[in-house]
């Protein structure tokens, strides 16, 4: 079950954290996996633990549209069809609506939700022709809930969610499926330099406090996201689409 075999597989965010993950997971159940991300080097770190034959690693700015459109079409050339994108690419910002700057809220638009707008507008057209594809955003809990300290990231992620539903209604009859995410704290290399940056010499106590605020009492993994994005991606989850599905150790529901 859930073999992505002679799929291919785009994925942003792939040099690391929950990105990197899915690109793992996906290669795990057999797809080509073609890795987008701003980092070179984090791009080939991910790349050289997957198998060379059918992985693939494309450095891109996911806001520049431009960018996204050569990209593509290299992996359209190189195989053929995508059936499956995984919009993971995205950043984080702190601050509440008095403490945002112009600047901070048009470089988390940028990234969060024009760089999905970008990566789905230039694969719904080779999907639709084929009338078959899979579509995954990943969302976060802020996208339905309020989280303290993170106005531009909400309005980011409530974005990621609504286009998501846009898109599962727009397509549903072309065979194009989509879907998001949820999760709340996941355990990425992000949340451990957050802390050293912002709690020198509390690391321990602030990753403990950060970890209890999921009611399960941790964070996730990224390969808990991984796995249940292959499921998502999988023909097996073929009569889903136009659903979020929270990964948050109980916060949504049980945290009250």
């Amino acid at each position: 079950m859930f073999s992505l075999q002679q799929k291919s597989a785009v994925i942003t965010g792939a040099g690391s954290g929950i990105g990197k993950a899915i690109a793992q997971t996906f290669s795990q159940a057999r797809a080509t996996v073609h890795l987008v991300d701003l980092n070179p080097d984090a791009l080939q770190q991910t790349l050289s633990d997957l198998p060379a034959e059918r992985s693939f690693a494309y450095p891109c700015n996911v806001v520049s549209q431009e960018a996204v459109a050569g990209i593509t079409s290299k992996i359209l050339e190189r195989s053929g069809a995508i059936d499956i994108l995984v919009n993971a690419a995205g950043i984080a910002h702190v601050g509440k609506l008095d403490t945002t700057t112009e600047e901070d809220f048009d470089k988390v638009f940028a990234v969060n939700v024009k760089g999905v707008y970008n990566m789905m507008r230039a694969v719904i057209g080779p999907m639709t022709a084929r009338k078959n594809g899979v579509i995954l955003n990943i969302a976060s809990i802020a996208s339905t809930v309020g989280i303290p300290d993170r106005f531009a990231y909400s309005m980011s992620k409530g974005a990621v969610l609504t286009m998501t539903l846009s898109v599962a209604k727009d397509y549903i009859g072309q065979g194009i499926r989509c879907n998001c995410v949820s999760p709340a704290r996941v355990h990425t290399p992000f949340v451990d330099g957050f802390i050293a940056k912002n709690y020198p010499g509390r690391e321990a106590e602030m990753f403990d406090k950060l970890s209890k605020t999921q009611p399960i009492g941790r964070m996730a993994k990224p390969a808990e996201i991984g796995a249940l994005a292959l499921y998502l991606c999988s023909d097996e989850a073929g009569f889903i689409t136009g659903c979020d599905y929270p990964i948050d150790g109980g916060f949504i529901k049980l945290n009250n």
